[in-house]
């Protein structure tokens, strides 16, 4: 079975890939909705993204996928602890750039800007990418902010470890399939991620959407407005809820049709995390 990942090697998507498929054959792409279009156009089996972190909130480059794209649907999702590390090529070096991922960058910002205020700090698509980028040029002063792993896979030094802001950090992950998966990872919820728009001649549309959930019991763990991408002030919500009583929940989904909402189902999935 192949699955795609975010790459490159020592990327947090692929540290995911590798405790939730350790036998399977993985392949690293450089983005977000490359991975996606891999498995949507059956290159793969499965596909690994992050949607979420605790610190920075959604990744929408996923969540906008997965909404305007059809037949596409979490079937697992996996949290990660997010630990970041400066590095380079030498622990003395003098750094004048540094590279990572947007979120990375966040979440060592205040690192980076006490001990290194006059830094240039650029974007890169992954966190391990800026890791192979600052190996490739040894003789520049550069670092990345990246996992723990990236420096053992391209030879870099550790200049300061754990640089993130908060210590509770967390990045959710999506298996993105067609079927169930076996995951060896322990389990710790079930969830139901779910995306809607609201019909322009619904008065109070949106607590309409939530009561159905919110009358019956349902745990909402999530939600999120996304702009539709067509005109100014339209959007689409996405919520999260418990899917532990399914029965409650198909007779919620039901009275959402039956009050004019329609819906997608961006995934139905166990969640799993790694220790």
């Amino acid at each position: 079975m192949y699955v795609a990942y975010l790459g490159p090697s020592g990327s947090f998507t692929h540290n995911v890939a590798l405790e939730t498929f350790p036998n399977e054959d993985l392949v690293s792409l450089p983005t977000i909705s490359e991975v996606i279009k891999a498995y949507e156009e059956g290159q793969v089996d499965l596909a690994i993204v992050p949607i979420e972190n605790s610190i920075e909130g959604p990744v929408h480059e996923t969540s906008d996928y997965l909404f305007h794209s059809t037949n596409i649907t979490a079937v697992a999702e996996i949290i990660q602890p997010i630990k970041q590390q400066l590095m380079a090529t030498a622990k003395d070096k003098k750094i004048e750039k540094i590279f990572s991922h947007p979120q990375a960058i966040a979440q060592g910002k205040k690192y980076v800007t006490e001990n290194y205020p006059n830094v240039i700090i650029e974007a890169t698509p992954s966190t391990a990418y800026a890791a192979r980028l600052v190996a490739a040029y040894p003789n520049d002063n550069f670092a990345a902010i990246a996992p723990h792993a990236a420096a053992d896979e391209y030879g870099l030094e550790i200049v300061a470890q754990d640089i993130h802001e908060i210590e509770d950090n967390y990045t959710r992950f999506w298996v993105i399939g067609h079927c169930h998966v076996n995951i060896n990872l322990p389990k710790i919820a079930k969830t139901i991620s779910l995306a809607f728009t609201l019909p322009d001649n619904l008065p109070g549309a949106l607590y309409k959407a939530l009561s159905v959930f919110a009358w019956r019991g349902i745990d909402l763990t999530k939600i999120e407005s996304r702009p539709l991408k067509t005109v100014l002030g339209e959007y689409f919500f996405i919520i999260d809820f418990d899917n532990h009583n399914e029965k409650l929940v198909s007779f919620a989904l039901e009275e959402l049709q039956a009050i004019g909402i329609s819906y997608k189902i961006l995934g139905q999935y166990n969640v799993y995390k790694i220790s």
